[in-house]
C-alpha cells in the first residue's frame, strides 16, 4: 500500500516520534531512490532493530522511482511509481517525515533542525540530498511558463500548463533528461523543440556516430532539433509568460513552454554551510566508507564526490553507495566505494540507446568495430583493445546484445568483433547465449548481481526478491530469463505464474471477461492490486479478444479496459509510420477489387494528399493521414463498402490469390474465391501474433502459399493444406498437413488449426515457431487437428464458429460512437489543430515524410561493417 501524501502538517502521523527510545540515532537527510536503499540495506543489517532511523523527506511524497518519472505521462500513477509502502515503514519503525526539509544541523551538538522547527539529536547523520537541476543564467529563466524536469510536482505543473497555456514546447538540453522532457511534451501534444550545446545529443553517452542515428530517427518522429548553439534569452510577453528563445547562432524559437534540463549538480550546499569538505566542482568528499570530513556524517548518491574524484549521476552507483554506508555504520564486512560502472541501457522515445565500458575508445591503441545504418536508425560501435579485448561500446536503435555484450566487458568475446556488432537475429544475440560469460559476470548492474548469483535462484520472483536483480531499470530482465531453469518460473510474466496457454484455458473455462478481475483472482500475490505490465496486458487483451463471443466479453477494443490492453497502433486503428503521421489499409480480400472501389480509394488519397502503394498482400496502403484525419478517410471508405484491414492488429491480415482456374491457362482451382471466402472468414481474428495467408491454384505456386502461416495449393482432386511458414528475417518453409480436401474439410482442418495456436502458443509467437516449440511438432499437430486425437476438434470448430458469427468491423462501428471518436485529435488542448510537425516533401509525383538529410561526415556506408 503506497505511503499517504495528504498526511496534515509535515510529519508522518505514523512515526514514533513521542515514544522514549535510547537507541543511537541515525538521521536520514532525503528520501530519494538512493535514501530508500540506504534503509532497505539498514534493514537488511540489522540497524532497524539496533538503531532509532529518522528520515527527513523534502518532497510531499516519499521515494518513488525518479528513472520511470516519464512514464507518468504514459498513464503511470504517482503511487504506481512509489518504492516504499506503509509495511515497510511500520515494520522497521522508521520514523519518515515528509515534507520537511532539514534546515541545518549542528556538527558539535549533533542535532538536525527541520523546516517544522523540530529538533532531532543525532549519532550518525546520513546525507542523500541529491542534486538540483542546473538552469543556464539567461534572462527570462524565471518567467511564467519555465520549468524543470526533475520531480513528480514538476511534471505536474508542466502537465497543467501545456493543456491551459502552450500549443509549442522547448527543451534546452539535448543529454538524458532532455531528451526525457522532450518525449513528455512530445506526449502532450505540443510541438516540441531540443536545443542542445554540444554538437550532437546525449554527448556523454554517445559519440558522433551514435548521436547521428539518434539524430535522424528523433526528428523523424517529428522533434525539431538544434545542436551546436545556446540559449540566448527567453522571450517573454507583457504578461511575464514565454513567447519565444533566443539561441547563441541568431536564430529565434517561437514557443510558449519552456523546459530546462541541462544537467544537474551536486545538491551540497547544506555541506557546505557546515563546514563539510567539498569537491572542487561540487560534490561533498567521502572516503571509500562514504564518509564525509566528519566521521560521524555520512554522504551517498548524487551528492557525493566518490574517493575517485567523480560524482555519480545514475541510480546503480547511488545503490552501492548506500550499500556501503549501511555496511559501515553496522560494522560489518564491506569493500568500500571506490568507483563504479557507469554502463547504461535506456529507452528515449521509444528508441534504445545503450553504453558500456569505454564507449569512446580512451584506451591507448583501441580499435573501433562500427555497423551503421542510417535507413532504420541503428547504429553500433564496440571498442576493442590491441588484444582484443572488448573495451566497450555505444549501442543506438538496437541494444538487443547490451545484456550480453556488457557482462563480457574486459574480457575476449568467444566471437569476432564483426559477428558482435550485426543486427538483432544475427549478431551477439542470437550467436551468444548467456552460457557464454563467466559465472562473475555481473547481470544487474543497478544492484551488481551476478550470474552466479542469478543462477542460485530458480524464478524471477525468486531472483527479484533474494537479489533484487530486475528491479532497478530492468535492462537484465531478458538475460535473467534465459539464466533461469527452464524448470522454473514458466509463469506469462511477473504478474501471472500461468503460462498464456493456461491463462487461455482460465478465461474460456471461468468467462473472465476482464484483465483486471483476472489479474485480482489469479495473479501472483504481488501483483494482485497493482496494474499488471506491458508483458502481460496486450497478452491478456489479445486472449480475451479471441474469446470474447464464446466468453460473452462485448464491446469495441477501444471502449473502456480493453483500450489500455491494446498495442501502441490499436489505440488508433492504424499503422503509426516513422513521421508521426498514419496509413491506412482497408481490406480488400484475396486481392479482388471492384473499378469502383479502386476509383474510391484513387479520390481518398488524391482528396487527402495521400502516398499510395500496392503491397506484396494484395491490397493498397495510404500513407501520410495525420491521427485527425482517419476517422473522415475511413467514413468515405466505409460508405464505399470497405472495411478495416487490421494491418494494425495482431490478427488475420491478408489472403493473397493468384487469378486461378478463371483466368490462367495452368489453374486448376478457382484460387481466387477460395482466397476470398477464407479471408471473409478469418477477418478480425485475434491471434498471439499476425497472421498470413495464401491460395494458389495451381503447382506453379504464384501466391507463395509455402511461405504463410497457412497455405493452400490447388490440386486435380482438391486443395493442399500448408501450415508454419512465413517470411522475414528467417524464412520459414511450411510444411504439409493434409492434402487433396473439399472445400468443407479444407476449412475444417483451418478453423481447427487456427484455434489450437491460438489457444496453446505463447504471447508474440509466431505460427512457425509455435510449430517448431510445440511437443511432438508436425505430428502432434496433425494429430490433433486431422485426427482429433484429443477429441477437440468439435470444440475448436465452435470456437471458431463464435468468431465467425459475431465479427463487426471495428471501424464501422468506431465511426458510430462519438465517445471514441474523440481520441482521434493531436493536440488534446487543440482538438482541431493539425500537427505541424508531421510534414512531406514530393517524391516520384507522390510525398514523402520529410525527414532531413544529415551531414554526417566520414562514416561507414550504409549496412556495412568497418573495423
Amino acid at each position: 500500500m503506497p505511503i499517504p501524501t495528504d498526511m496534515p502538517s509535515s510529519r508522518n502521523s505514523w512515526d514514533s516520534q513521542n515514544s522514549p527510545d535510547r537507541r543511537p540515532t541515525i538521521v536520514l537527510i532525503g528520501h530519494g531512490m538512493v535514501g530508500q536503499r540506504f534503509l532497505e540495506a539498514a534493514a537488511e543489517r540489522g540497524l532497524t532493530a539496533t538503531h532509532r532511523i529518522v528520515v527527513l523527506c523534502e518532497e510531499p511524497r516519499p521515494a518513488y522511482d525518479r528513472v520511470q518519472l516519464t512514464s507518468y505521462f504514459a498513464g503511470r500513477t504517482p503511487d504506481e511509481l512509489s518504492l516504499t509502502d506503509r509495511e515497510f515503514i511500520e515494520r522497521h519503525g522508521i520514523e519518515l517525515h515528509v515534507g520537511d526539509a532539514a534546515e541545518r544541523f549542528d556538527r558539535d551538538a549533533r542535532t538536525v533542525t527541520a523546516r517544522s522547527g523540530r529538533v532531532f539529536a543525532y549519532d550518525t547523520l546520513v546525507l542523500a540530498t541529491g542534486s538540483y537541476p542546473f538552469v543556464p543564467p539567461v534572462p527570462g529563466k524565471d518567467a511564467t511558463g519555465c520549468f524543470v524536469y526533475r520531480t513528480i510536482e514538476d511534471l505536474l505543473a508542466i502537465e497543467e500548463y501545456a493543456k491551459a497555456r502552450a500549443t509549442t514546447g522547448a527543451v534546452v538540453g539535448g543529454g538524458l533528461l532532455g531528451l526525457e522532457a522532450a518525449g513528455a511534451l512530445r506526449g502532450l501534444g505540443l510541438a516540441t523543440h531540443v536545443v542542445e550545446f554540444a554538437p550532437r545529443l546525449m554527448p556523454v553517452q554517445v559519440d558522433e556516430g551514435g548521436g547521428a542515428a539518434l539524430l535522424r530517427t528523433l526528428t523523424g518522429m517529428g522533434l525539431t532539433v538544434h545542436t551546436g548553439t545556446g540559449t540566448q534569452e527567453i522571450v517573454t510577453g507583457d504578461d511575464g509568460a514565454v513567447r519565444g528563445m533566443k539561441l547563441s547562432d541568431g536564430s529565434e524559437l517561437a514557443t510558449d513552454l519552456v523546459v530546462f534540463s541541462a544537467g544537474v549538480r551536486p545538491r551540497d550546499q547544506l555541506a557546505r554551510d557546515h563546514g563539510l569538505s567539498v569537491g572542487e566542482r561540487g560534490g561533498i568528499t567521502v572516503d571509500e566508507r562514504c564518509r564525509t570530513s566528519d566521521p560521524a556524517v555520512y554522504a551517498i548518491g548524487e551528492c557525493a564526490q566518490a574517493s575517485d574524484g567523480r560524482v555519480y549521476g545514475l541510480v546503480a552507483p547511488g545503490y552501492e553507495m548506500a550499500e556501503t554506508a549501511a555496511a559501515a555504520i553496522a560494522d560489518t564486512e564491506c569493500a568500500g566505494f571506490t568507483g563504479a560502472d557507469l554502463s547504461t541501457k535506456l529507452k528515449l522515445l521509444g528508441v534504445d540507446v545503450a553504453s558500456f565500458g569505454d564507449a569512446h575508445g580512451a584506451a591507448e591503441g583501441c580499435l573501433d568495430v562500427v555497423y551503421a545504418d542510417s535507413r532504420s536508425g541503428t547504429y553500433k560501435k564496440l571498442v576493442m583493445g590491441a588484444g582484443g579485448e572488448l573495451l566497450g561500446g555505444i549501442l543506438v536503435g538496437d541494444a538487443d546484445a547490451y545484456g550480453l555484450l556488457r557482462p563480457l566487458t574486459g574480457t575476449v568475446p568467444p566471437l569476432p568483433a564483426e559477428q558482435l556488432v550485426l543486427p538483432a537475429g544475427a549478431g551477439a544475440a542470437a550467436a551468444l547465449g548467456p552460457e557464454a560469460l563467466p559465472g562473475s559476470a555481473v547481470i544487474c548492474n543497478c544492484h551488481n548481481v551476478t550470474k552466479d548469483a542469478i543462477r542460485a535462484c530458480s524464478s524471477l520472483p525468486e531472483v527479484k526478491k533474494c537479489t533484487k536483480a530486475g528491479t532497478g531499470c530492468g535492462s537484465c530482465l531478458k538475460v535473467i530469463g534465459q539464466l533461469l531453469p527452464k524448470s522454473g518460473d514458466s509463469g506469462l510474466c511477473g504478474c501471472f505464474g500461468q503460462t498464456r496457454q493456461e491463462l487461455y484455458e482460465i478465461v474460456r473455462a471461468l468467462r473472465i471477461t476482464s484483465y483486471r478481475a483476472l489479474l485480482d483472482a489469479h495473479g501472483r500475490d504481488a501483483a494482485r492490486g497493482g496494474e499488471g505490465c506491458e508483458v502481460c496486458k496486450p497478452a491478456i487483451g489479445s486472449i480475451i479478444a479471441s474469446l470474447a463471443p464464446t466468453i460473452g466479453a462485448g464491446g469495441h477494443v477501444l471502449d473502456g479496459e480493453q483500450a489500455a490492453l491494446q498495442d501502441t497502433n490499436d489505440h488508433f486503428l492504424a499503422n503509426l509510420q516513422k513521421n508521426g503521421s498514419y496509413s491506412v489499409v482497408p481490406r480488400i480480400p484475396g486481392g479482388e477489387i471492384t473499378p469502383d472501389k479502386l476509383i474510391v480509394i484513387g479520390e481518398v488519397a488524391r482528396d487527402f494528399g495521400l502516398y499510395t502503394k500496392i503491397t506484396g498482400g494484395q491490397r493498397i496502403d495510404l500513407f501520410g493521414a495525420r491521427v485527425e484525419q482517419l476517422p473522415v478517410i475511413w467514413t468515405r471508405l466505409v460508405d464505399a463498402g470497405f472495411e478495416s484491414g487490421h494491418a494494425y492488429g495482431k490478427a488475420l491480415r491478408t489472403v493473397k490469390s493468384c487469378v486461378g482456374q478463371t483466368w490462367c491457362r495452368y489453374g486448376v482451382q478457382d484460387s481466387v474465391r477460395m482466397a476470398i471466402d477464407l479471408e471473409l472468414r478469418y477477418r478480425g481474428l485475434r491471434a498471439p501474433h499476425k497472421l498470413k495467408s495464401a491460395v494458389s491454384g495451381c503447382a506453379r505456386e504464384c501466391a507463395e502459399a509455402q511461405s504463410k502461416d497457412f497455405g493452400v495449393i490447388a490440386t486435380a482432386s482438391g486443395w493442399n493444406l500448408y501450415v508454419g511458414g512465413n517470411g522475414g528475417a528467417t524464412p520459414r518453409h511450411a510444411d504439409l498437413l493434409a492434402q487433396d480436401l473439399d472445400d468443407a474439410g479444407l476449412v475444417r482442418l483451418i478453423d481447427r488449426f487456427l484455434m489450437f495456436y491460438i489457444r496453446t502458443a505463447d504471447r508474440l509467437e509466431r505460427t512457425s515457431a509455435w510449430l517448431e516449440r510445440i511437443d511432438g511438432g508436425l505430428d502432434h499437430v496433425r494429430d490433433v487437428v486431422v485426427h482429433d486425437s484429443l477429441g477437440i476438434g468439435a470444440e475448436l470448430e465452435a470456437l471458431m464458429a463464435d468468431h465467425v458469427t459475431h465479427y463487426r468491423d471495428e471501424w464501422a462501428d468506431t465511426l458510430d460512437d462519438p465517445e471514441r471518436l474523440a481520441r482521434f485529435v493531436s493536440f488534446v488542448n487543440a482538438p482541431g489543430t493539425p500537427d505541424p510537425t508531421v510534414r512531406f516533401v514530393p517524391e516520384r509525383r507522390q510525398i514523402k515524410p520529410d525527414l532531413p538529410l544529415l551531414a554526417l561526415g566520414t562514416r561507414p556506408l550504409e549496412g556495412s561493417v568497418a573495423p
